[in-house]
């Protein structure tokens, strides 16, 4: 491998690290075909926003085409379990084995360290509020923080009771687990020992240091070629964490220090990345999809400034509320801002924006997306509503 990269060839790194250019399964996509896609990204992250669908079923999507989302389910809330819920990336969904991994998180969680502020002190003077918690699960069995609290929380996104709080405390330091979630998507708990597999809760726990050195190892193979800021920000390590183990990653041959033109950082390479002369095919992206979540390596990798703007007044979005790039054949050519209209069941474009040099045939391949996206979604169709260069395009195809 060369030891200076160019931009393109990074970029192809990265999207073959992914999981991007693979053409879609044929025939009926089953748990391997989940397995092997969280076997390259490690987690989908969780989001409470449903404008669309569910942040975390749409990764599988952009991957594999149309799947059961029944399927996603089962692995995470049914049986037998194949993932569990915990804070990696902000809150996610990950493959059993990182358990083990993230033990560390929860027992600096269990001192109160690394939570938030209104969590913590369920480590200390109120700990004997989360503790009645956890003696009320382990007696009646699975409850939600809706179960147990005897007042209403404030109204607010962010204003949670004080039984959530403490809940939320015994999440962090992993006393309890996320059994299933309500319609509402209310997380429901119980024990660890009475959700997960047997050979999860015995598994021996490594040092902090060997797993946090798994946890970036495991990063950078999902990126395939990043910096130090973006392996770290898989996991959401802190640098007095990540950046030893990096040194150390490096000293043992797993990464390969090169130089990508334009990057003003240094990269590192994973001795696993698979560099591709070309990457081919399409997807839509989620606002929280691993590709570009980390804005400025969306930023490096595509050359796109991109912001999620659900928390900026309407006036003053630019590009809408809930927008999701386009991929195709490598390069990033559009956005479109999605909702869907569960009454109507239609998908509505609420905006449809060409990015520069786009090729020509981006409003075909965008429109044919689209449809495979609204089928997929249980919806009869695609509306366009708003607009943008591509907006009469589509109206065209659309009607």
């Amino acid at each position: 491998m060369k030891e200076t990269l160019s931009a393109s060839e990074a970029r192809r790194i990265a999207l073959s690290a992914q999981g991007f250019g693979l053409s879609h399964p044929i025939g009926a996509i089953d748990q391997g075909h989940l397995r092997r896609v969280l076997d390259r990204i490690a987690l989908h992250q969780i989001d409470s926003v449903n404008v669309l669908a569910r942040a975390h079923y749409l990764p599988l999507f952009s991957r594999l085409g149309p799947y059961s989302r029944d399927l996603l389910d089962k692995a995470a809330w049914g049986k037998p379990r194949r993932l569990f819920e915990y804070w990696a990336h902000e809150a996610s969904l990950l493959p059993l084995d990182f358990h083990p991994l993230l033990r560390w998180r929860m027992a600096r969680a269990e001192r109160g360290q690394g939570t938030w502020s209104r969590v913590a002190p369920y480590a200390g003077e109120r700990r004997h509020e989360a503790e009645a918690l956890l003696a009320r699960i382990a007696t009646e069995g699975p409850l939600a923080a809706s179960d147990v609290t005897e007042t209403r929380s404030k109204s607010g996104w962010w204003e949670w009771s004080d039984a959530k709080h403490a809940m939320e405390w015994l999440f962090w330091s992993g006393r309890i687990t996320a059994l299933t979630r309500r319609t509402s998507f209310e997380r429901v708990y119980d024990l660890p020992e009475r959700v997960l597999p047997r050979a999860v809760v015995e598994a021996p726990t490594p040092t902090e240091a060997d797993a946090q050195r798994e946890l970036l190892d495991r990063s950078a193979r999902a990126l395939g070629i990043a910096t130090a800021g973006d392996i770290r920000d898989y996991f959401r390590l802190k640098p007095a964490d990540a950046l030893p183990r990096i040194a150390e990653l490096v000293e043992a041959g797993r990464l390969l220090p090169v130089q990508v033109k334009g990057w003003p950082q240094q990269a590192y390479l994973h001795v696993d990345a698979k560099p591709r002369r070309r990457i081919s095919g399409q997807a839509l992206l989620v606002p929280f999809d691993p590709l570009i979540w980390e804005r400025s390596r969306a930023e490096r990798l595509f050359g796109m400034r991109y912001r999620i703007e659900i928390y900026t007044p309407a006036e003053k979005r630019v590009h809408g509320y809930y927008v999701l790039p386009f991929l195709m054949d490598g390069e990033i050519v559009a956005r479109v801002d999605l909702k869907s209209d569960r009454q109507s069941r239609r998908l509505l474009v609420q905006s449809a924006l060409l990015e520069p040099q786009a090729p020509a045939e981006t409003p075909e391949r965008l429109a044919s997306e689209l449809s495979l996206m609204a089928d997929w979604l249980d919806l009869e169709g695609v509306e366009v509503v708003g607009g943008g260069e591509l907006a009469d395009p589509l109206r065209a195809t659309f009607g």
